[in-house]
């Protein structure tokens, strides 16, 4: 059976998080009277310190979209595994088209990525790392693979306890 990573609320934590609008869609539907335009957005939130979520919504108003999407992400906020200002290890994602490669790096490197991952790693306070994106450019896929990636991080020491005291 596997464990699900933990969803957490902004509440949960004692920090003040951070919301970034990383993308707003337009679309038209095509009625009797002319055109009809919705919105959906992609909104991302963080504290700096390893907490990080996203939230996807769509509405009529560019502003309820953006609002709505807000409310979600700070829903589903997830911590992410570090070691130091770094990742502990290099983890591989595939999701749907977007393929995502994250690498820890040395200190002062700072983030090597492209825009959304960039973005999300940022607000989850990784300082140091190299990211590439292998796959697709849509931004939800592109978001959803890294939050799979960061949720695969294992901290060294807990997996080492951990199979030390399967052993014993």
């Amino acid at each position: 059976m596997r464990n699900k990573p933990e969803k957490k609320r902004q509440e949960d934590f004692g920090t003040e998080f951070e919301e970034k609008v990383l993308y707003i869609n337009r679309c038209a539907k095509v009625v009797k009277g002319g055109r009809k335009f919705s919105f959906s957005a992609l909104i991302l939130v963080g504290d700096g310190q390893g907490h990080v979520g996203y939230g996807f919504a769509k509405a009529n108003e560019v502003s309820d979209a953006i609002r709505k999407g807000s409310e979600s992400a700070r829903k589903n906020i997830y911590t992410i595994e570090m070691e130091g200002t770094t990742i502990p290890h290099e983890v591989y994602v595939e999701w749907d088209g977007a393929k995502i490669l994250l690498k820890p790096a040395a200190e002062g490197v700072g983030v090597i990525a492209g825009s959304k991952v960039r973005s999300v790693l940022e607000l989850g306070g990784v300082k140091d790392v190299v990211a590439k994106n292998l796959g697709s450019s849509n931004p939800l896929n592109q978001v959803k693979a890294i939050f799979k990636a960061l949720l695969q991080l294992k901290n060294r020491e807990k997996n080492l306890a951990a199979r030390k005291g399967a052993h014993a």
